[in-house]
C-alpha cells in the first residue's frame, strides 16, 4: 500500500452531485448540482474533471478515467459548510446550526447586540453581501449605523466602512457578537466580518479583509491529531477560518477561487510532509446561492485550466483528493444549499488503476484516508473508514 509524503485536498464548495434518500426532508427534492449546471449549459469545457471521473458519476459521459471516483453520502445532519468539513475530517454533527433564514435574527439578540455596540443595527434579514450594501451602506456610512444579516448558512454577518466604521471596531463588534451568539438559542456556527470601501452604492466593493469568527469544533478531528504528531497542516482559503485555527499548522486567505487555485499550484514547490486543505468558495457564494448556473459552470471551467497546471506538477508521492461540502443546485428554488451527495475524484501519477468505486457513506471517509496514509490510529470519537487500500 502506497503512502503519500503529500496530501492535496481540494474542497470545490458547493458541487453536489445528485439527491441523498432524505433529501426530501429538507425540502430538496431532484437536486443536482453538477449535472443541472452541465444540462442548462448545453456541457461544459472541463478536460481535467472528466478524466478524474466527474462526468462518470452523474452518468453524464463515459470518459476514460484516470485515478479513481467515487460518492460519498452525509452522516451528519445539516447541509452547511461547517457540518460538510467537519464531517470531512472525522466529526459526525447530530444537532444541527442555527439558521435563522425567514425572519432574520430574534428582537431580543438584536437589542442585545445594539446595546453592546452601542449602535444601532439595521438589515437584519436574509440577503446576498452587494444586495444588502445596495440597500444599507450609504444609510451606514451616513448613520453609523451598524448593517447585519444572515443568509442560507448559520451565519451572522457584520459589514463595515474599512475607512468610516474602521477594520478594529468591525472586528471589535463580531468578538461581541460571537460571545453574545454562544446562548444555544442564538449559536450559529460563524460570525463573519464583512469590510467594504466606496463612497455610494455604485462604488461598494467587499475587501480580502473578511474574518470569520467560528464555533470550535466540538471535538478532537484529523487536523489536530496530524498536528499533534508533527505533519505539516496547511490551510488555504477559509479553512483556517472554518476549524477556527485548530489543527492547523499554516495558513493563507484567499480573494477568490482562482487566487485559492494559484496558492496550492505554489504550494507543490514547498517541501512539506502533510496535508494541503484547500476551500474554494466562490462556487458557493457568487454562483450557487445567486442561483446562476452559467456563472457556475464558467467557474467550473476556469478551475479546470488551473487543475490542469496542478496535475502536471504532481509527484509520484502527492495524492490529490477532490470533492465538496455540500450541494447548492443553482436551477433550484430559493438560495439555500442543498442536500447532495458529492465527488471523490482521487489521483497520483504513481496511481496505475482506475475506475469507479463504491458508494461511501460519510464524507469522513476522506479524513480517514489521509490519517492511514500518514500510518496514525483512528481516533475513538471520529467516523469515516481508509480506502487508501483500494488505490492501486
Amino acid at each position: 500500500m502506497k503512502r503519500y509524503r503529500r496530501i492535496f485536498t481540494i474542497v470545490i464548495d458547493s458541487l453536489g452531485i445528485g439527491s441523498m434518500d432524505d433529501s426530501e426532508e429538507y425540502g430538496d427534492i431532484n437536486v443536482n448540482t453538477f449535472k443541472h449546471i452541465w444540462d442548462t449549459q448545453n456541457g461544459l469545457n472541463i478536460p481535467n474533471l472528466r478524466k478524474l471521473g466527474l462526468g462518470n458519476l452523474c452518468d453524464i459521459t463515459n470518459d476514460e478515467v484516470m485515478g479513481y471516483a467515487l460518492k460519498l453520502k452525509e452522516a451528519s445532519v445539516g447541509k452547511d459548510t461547517m457540518t460538510g468539513h467537519w464531517e470531512m475530517m472525522g466529526l459526525k454533527v447530530t444537532t444541527p446550526f442555527k439558521t435563522f433564514t425567514e425572519n432574520g435574527f430574534p428582537k431580543e439578540l438584536i437589542k442585545e447586540l445594539e446595546k453592546r455596540f452601542g449602535r444601532k443595527i439595521v438589515g437584519n434579514k436574509s440577503a446576498s453581501g452587494t444586495e444588502i450594501l445596495q440597500e444599507y451602506g450609504e444609510h451606514e456610512i451616513k448613520t453609523g449605523d451598524v448593517i447585519v444579516y444572515t443568509s442560507a448558512d448559520s451565519v451572522l454577518q457584520i459589514c463595515g466602512h474599512e475607512e468610516k466604521m474602521g477594520l478594529k471596531n468591525l472586528y471589535k463588534y463580531c468578538e461581541i457578537a460571537r460571545e453574545v451568539t454562544m446562548k444555544p438559542e442564538w449559536k450559529v456556527g460563524r460570525i463573519i466580518a464583512r469590510p467594504y470601501i466606496g463612497n455610494n452604492k455604485f462604488e461598494f466593493k467587499r475587501t480580502s479583509n473578511r474574518h470569520d469568527y467560528a464555533l470550535k469544533p466540538y471535538g478532537k478531528t484529523i487536523l489536530d491529531s496530524l498536528k499533534e504528531n508533527k505533519f505539516d497542516v496547511i490551510a488555504i482559503g477559509k479553512i483556517n477560518d472554518i476549524f477556527d485555527g485548530k489543527g492547523i499548522t499554516e495558513y493563507c486567505t484567499s480573494i477568490s477561487s482562482e487566487q485559492g487555485m494559484e496558492q496550492t499550484i505554489e504550494m507543490l514547490d514547498k517541501d512539506f510532509h502533510g496535508l494541503c486543505f484547500v476551500n474554494l468558495v466562490d462556487f458557493d457564494a457568487l454562483w450557487g446561492h445567486r442561483r446562476n448556473p452559467e456563472g457556475y459552470g464558467q467557474e467550473l471551467e476556469k478551475f479546470d485550466k488551473l487543475l490542469g497546471r496542478l496535475i502536471e506538477k504532481l509527484n509520484e508521492d502527492d495524492l490529490l483528493l477532490i470533492t465538496a461540502d455540500h450541494g447548492n443546485d443553482p436551477t433550484y428554488i430559493g438560495t439555500d444549499h442543498t442536500r447532495e451527495m458529492v465527488p471523490l475524484l482521487i489521483y497520483s501519477p504513481y496511481i496505475t488503476g482506475n475506475g469507479l468505486l463504491e458508494t461511501g457513506d460519510t464524507f469522513a471517509n476522506i479524513g480517514a484516508t489521509i490519517l492511514d496514509n500518514f500510518g496514525l490510529d483512528k481516533l475513538d470519537n471520529c467516523i469515516g473508514q481508509s480506502i487508501l487500500d483500494k488505490l492501486k
